[in-house]
């Protein structure tokens, strides 16, 4: 299985992107992870419209809460199933436009709070980074 986090608008503060790099680079350990940044929503969907098989979920604050055993388990799931991507929607300071949350297969919520959307990149990346972990055995969860 594969992941990839799109993600609209760049990850400018530095210290921000070398926290994300660092995860991404810890999960590819895992499985293969890339990150592709575009412009806007339009982007998103023409990106989208390549990968019509790929699993989508779009971070939102009104999505499903998920702590981290059961994104683990639901992650592990999607890939004893045989799911070959699963692609996270990681939103800029606008938010997603209506046509980009209809191809969402999934809404997932980081948490009840408000978080900036770099620092919510992290977060997830951290948090697929522990799930892999999770389901690994890994002492890192603990």
């Amino acid at each position: 299985m594969k992941l990839r986090l799109l993600m609209l608008g760049k990850t400018r503060r530095p210290e921000m992107r070398a926290v994300l790099d660092d995860y991404v680079k810890r999960i590819g350990r895992s499985c293969p992870i890339e990150i592709t940044e575009v412009r806007d929503g339009e982007a998103a969907v023409k990106k989208l419209e390549a990968d019509r098989a790929a699993t989508v979920v779009l971070l939102d604050a009104g999505g499903k809460h998920l702590d981290s055993n059961a994104l683990a388990k639901w992650l592990g799931e999607l890939r004893d199933r045989g799911t070959r991507e699963v692609i996270f929607l990681c939103g800029d300071a606008d938010g997603f436009p209506d046509n980009l949350r209809e191809r969402a297969h999934q809404k997932l919520s980081l948490s009840a709070m408000t978080f900036s959307h770099e620092l919510a990149r992290v977060m997830l990346a951290e948090q697929l980074y522990r799930a892999f972990a999770i389901l690994s055995g890994s002492p890192y969860p603990k």
